[in-house]
């Protein structure tokens, strides 16, 4: 008799499955705090899965005059043994700086193969994101790269707001991020400083707004929404509640650290909540039963609909490191399933 069917072999036919990125994503520009952070990496993980992704900043830690330096440095270290898990990414220059094109030649000329995604800063519109997204692809064909490179790009001004939903439909991009301090800035004075901190990052009518069309935009074509930093550094009660409002008011599903200390607040605050994770465990072990047909569970139907929504959030609880129930591990989550659910990823 075959084996039951993975959920991720049965749920996405003839769909796009959803980007399993996980719910952190860490910023660093040096070499040290690379190194750091990669060192990090491989102690967080989850099944031999790191809990949270490395951004390797050109754009703001690159020194004027060395921006080809930094860029291979970055390379290097995407080359390194140190990258084992294959989860470091690259921020490159914006679209007006004139080292952007050389970041995408040397980084991805030298590890098109290991960077895990390309972060498009300070795009305007959706124009300017797409400029970069098709030197992308002639760098790698230049280099013979058949694999797509993810895009991750950074909504930091009106412009770029307002052509969200375009900048989320584009070829290869995986997440859509809110660049908060630069959407204030950009603002020239109309919008208070206190709106680039909490409370008022979330109660401020123009950022509550901007939070929500990028959630909306980024989830209504079938991509991550990544919320901005918390400046906050030494109290992780800060960041733990930005991280859940950010997820439980405004829709979020990844946010940016910018220090080591903010990494574990953000992806507890990430979880799913326990109750809905025991549920999406229960029904979804039911469907496989069933043959991933429709079921009843306690007095409501259930269908393919709504399996897809419980094995995305059982997903969520994998990544951030959520206790889940044993046979749902063990059904789900053990190698020989991690390896048909790779199509999924």
């Amino acid at each position: 008799m075959s084996p039951p069917l993975h959920p991720a072999a049965v749920l996405y036919q003839g769909a796009k499955p959803f980007p399993a990125l996980a719910a952190c994503e860490h910023f660093a520009g040096s070499d040290k705090t690379l190194r750091k952070a990669l060192h990090l990496q491989s102690e967080l993980l989850v099944d031999e899965r790191p809990i949270f992704d490395i951004t390797a900043d050109c754009e703001d830690g690159a020194a004027p005059g060395h921006e080809a330096e930094h860029a291979a440095m970055i390379a290097d270290l995407l080359l390194d043994p140190a990258n084992r898990y294959g989860r470091l990414g690259a921020r490159i220059h914006d679209v007006t700086h004139a080292h952007w094109r050389d970041d995408l030649q040397i980084i991805v000329g030298r590890a098109g193969m290991q960077v895990a995604y390309i972060v498009l800063p300070k795009v305007a519109n959706a124009d300017d994101a797409l400029t970069q997204i098709v030197t992308l692809d002639e760098v790698r064909a230049s280099y013979d790269i058949e694999r797509e490179i993810p895009v991750h790009v950074l909504i930091e001004t009106p412009g770029a707001l307002h052509e969200a939903w375009r900048i989320a439909a584009l070829p290869h991009v995986e997440s859509i991020d809110f660049g908060l301090m630069d959407f204030v800035s950009a603002h020239h004075g109309a919008i208070p400083g206190t709106a680039m901190r909490s409370p008022g990052q979330f109660s401020h009518p123009l950022i509550a707004r901007a939070k929500c069309e990028i959630a909306a935009a980024a989830l209504g074509n079938g991509i991550v929404p990544a919320h901005n930093v918390t400046t906050e550094l030494s109290d992780p009660d800060v960041v733990r509640e930005d991280a859940r409002r950010a997820r439980s008011e405004f829709g979020f599903l990844r946010m940016w650290s910018i220090h080591p200390r903010q990494i574990q607040p953000i992806v507890e605050a990430m979880r799913p909540d326990f109750t809905e994770v025991t549920e999406a465990a229960g029904i979804l072990l039911a469907a496989q039963n069933a043959h991933w047909g429709p079921i009843a569970w306690e007095g409501k139907l259930h269908d393919r609909a709504s399996y897809r929504y419980y094995w995305e959030l059982l997903r969520r609880a994998h990544a951030t490191g959520a206790a889940l129930p044993a046979e749902a591990r063990h059904r789900f989550f053990r190698p020989a399933a991690q390896i048909t659910n790779i199509v999924s990823h």
